[in-house]
């Protein structure tokens, strides 16, 4: 399952003189192993074209390692440059298709590139499927984003290498049932649906300030998930009071992180073409 929300970046691909230029992110980004680049590069070798010579310029808002999906929004938006530059040949299921080969999973380029809440599985012929949901509009999130990380690696690391039948079938019953409370926007079944075994309980433990910010949310009648593999964390509310005491108090309790209140994106990766390529 992943969601999309409104926090976005920005890419801009021009043309270029030399092979490849890339600025406004970080020195160790600015060279043909960026992810960004890559994935242009893979969507170009799929079409059977050129790799043309390019300025990728950045506005990254998405923070990384932090469980916000910054690795598909590089992967999605090299794709769409890609596609973009040659007049969009490719359908969203091939995007898909290849942004999974590069992520390894659907889990969080599913959402970006469609938006809304997606759940996604590789099927037996190994293609890419997905359903999206509606999220209701009453629902306000909050994000709580610590100014430390939590590798994927670790987070991956820390989780047990099997589940029993009972857990299983706890963790399927709950996350349909998280579909449609999300879907209707009933915060109650919310906030019974949520209640994870399979990996909360352990990556928790790599997040210090997690109780802590656990307890702000409940004590604003929100209910509160670990983002991806962390360390942010997401506070669901069903009204915009709520949000903006939690917002407050997690400002005042952690005042050096970043605090976002977003809405659910319904659209996905968008793409304007201000010059056309020659």
């Amino acid at each position: 399952m992943g969601l999309a929300v409104s926090l976005y970046s920005t890419v801009t691909f021009e043309p270029n003189q030399s092979k490849l230029t890339i600025t406004d992110c970080p020195q160790r980004y600015q060279n043909a192993d960026n992810l960004i680049y890559k994935a242009f590069v893979k969507a170009c070798q799929f079409l059977n074209q050129p790799v043309p010579k390019v300025k990728i310029s950045v506005d990254n808002q998405i923070p990384m390692s932090r469980g916000l999906g910054s690795s598909a929004f590089c992967i999605v938006a090299g794709l769409k440059g890609a596609n973009a530059w040659f007049n969009e040949p490719l359908s969203q299921t091939q995007l898909l298709d290849l942004a999974t080969e590069m992520e390894g999973h659907p889990d969080n380029v599913s959402p970006a590139i469609y938006g809304k809440l997606g759940v996604s599985f590789i099927d037996s012929d190994k293609n890419v499927q997905t359903v999206h949901f509606d999220v209701s509009d009453k629902l306000h999130f909050v994000a709580m984003i610590p100014n430390y990380a939590v590798s994927t690696e670790q987070a991956r690391k820390i989780l047990p290498t099997e589940m029993s039948y009972k857990d299983a079938i706890y963790q399927v019953s709950h996350a349909v049932a998280l579909s449609k409370a999300l879907e209707d926007g009933n915060l109650s079944l919310i906030k019974s649906a949520i209640i994870d075994r399979m990996h909360e309980p352990f990556r928790q433990q790599l997040i210090p300030d997690y109780q802590k910010a656990k307890n702000i949310c409940e004590n604003s009648h929100g209910v509160m998930y670990i983002s991806g593999s962390g360390s942010t964390m997401m506070a669901i509310t069903d009204n915009k009071a709520s949000a903006q005491e939690i917002f407050e108090d997690i400002k005042k309790d952690f005042p050096d992180w970043e605090v976002l209140q977003l809405n659910v994106d319904n659209v996905g990766a968008t793409v304007e073409v201000t010059q056309e390529v020659e």
